[in-house]
């Protein structure tokens, strides 16, 4: 989470800057991001490699879809075998400005989420992946649709962080962090 809140701008990192009044110190500070920015951006950029670059790239977004199939069918047969026994999922995003997220379920919790099969559908989109040897961040949105519940909410879409291991030659998934949404809008 980058938060450019004592840089001048208005809020924390949600895809939008708007600048605020600075005063000098201010303007320091966003001359020191700017000049970060650049010198960092080839690091990060040689930390995404696309899945034609890196074969483990193409294994992780593929177990990522596997997990999202899984929990769409209700399968806790799969989600057991893929979720580590540390496993958390932080939803909404208040913890990204100070506040309390609308949930934290650690593994069971999220099982019997799981279990109970709510969704019709969730759909990935814009994912990307950084590789750190055996330990994989995933970062992008999901698109989810309810099977019940108020029309008005049964349809919304999140931007999420997810953290993924390779044990014992599979991936597991460690953790899941809504970091903006998650975002209602009524069926079509």
């Amino acid at each position: 989470m980058l938060s450019l809140v004592g840089a001048g701008f208005s809020r924390p990192w949600s895809g939008r800057l708007k600048a605020a009044p600075t005063s000098e110190g201010d303007r320091m500070m966003r001359i020191v991001l700017v000049i970060a920015v650049f010198l960092l951006s080839p690091a990060i950029a040689a930390a995404q490699k696309t899945a034609q670059d890196d074969p483990a790239v193409a294994e992780v977004l593929a177990f990522e879809r596997e997990v999202e199939a899984a929990i769409v069918r209700g399968d806790v047969e799969f989600m057991d075998r893929a979720c580590a026994p540390t496993f958390t999922f932080t939803h909404g995003d208040g913890w990204t400005t100070g506040g309390a997220p609308l949930r934290v379920d650690n593994r069971a919790q999220w099982m019997a989420v799981v279990k109970s099969a709510p969704y019709a559908s969730r759909e990935l989109d814009s994912v990307r992946v950084e590789m750190h040897g055996d330990v994989a961040v995933t970062y992008g949105r999901y698109v989810a649709r309810m099977k019940r519940g108020d029309p008005e909410r049964q349809q919304f879409d999140l931007w999420f962080e997810r953290v993924y291991a390779r044990r014992n030659g599979r991936w597991q998934y460690l953790s899941h962090r809504t970091v903006d949404g998650p975002h209602f809008s009524k069926i079509k």
